[in-house]
């Protein structure tokens, strides 16, 4: 199955260096009441969504967001790994589950930090 192209406008806004063009990306990626649950914070709809965007790259200058493994996809559901780089070094990795719409918007985002951890 393939996933939708919300996936990557939304990883595009996060590497968006123009802070006026990232909610162009985010328009095209996710609904309007969109969720985004992490480890960090909590999000209720776009604009909360776009400020958490320039929030973290304002904390994290010139640092480059990809996914880390290939998405796997189900019943609107879809799984990938991600990381956060910077010159070369990861920052931070991740995982997320998200949730689209019928239409292929984002409605929800589950974010999980580092790695699972090993079974005993």
């Amino acid at each position: 199955m393939t996933y939708p192209e919300s996936l990557d406008h939304m990883l595009a806004a996060w590497n968006e260096s123009d802070p006026h063009k990232v909610r162009a990306h985010l328009d095209r990626a996710l609904a309007e009441d969109v969720q985004f649950i992490d480890p960090s914070t909590t999000t209720n709809g776009i604009d909360e969504f776009e400020a958490n965007v320039h929030e973290v790259q304002a904390n994290l200058p010139h640092a480059a967001y990809s996914r880390s493994s290939g998405v796997d996809s189900h019943n609107n559901l879809h799984r990938y790994h991600w990381q956060i780089t910077r010159d070369g070094e990861i920052l931070l990795p991740g995982f997320d589950v998200t949730e689209v719409n019928d239409e292929g918007k984002v409605i929800r985002v589950l974010g999980f930090f580092g790695s699972l951890p090993l079974t005993d």
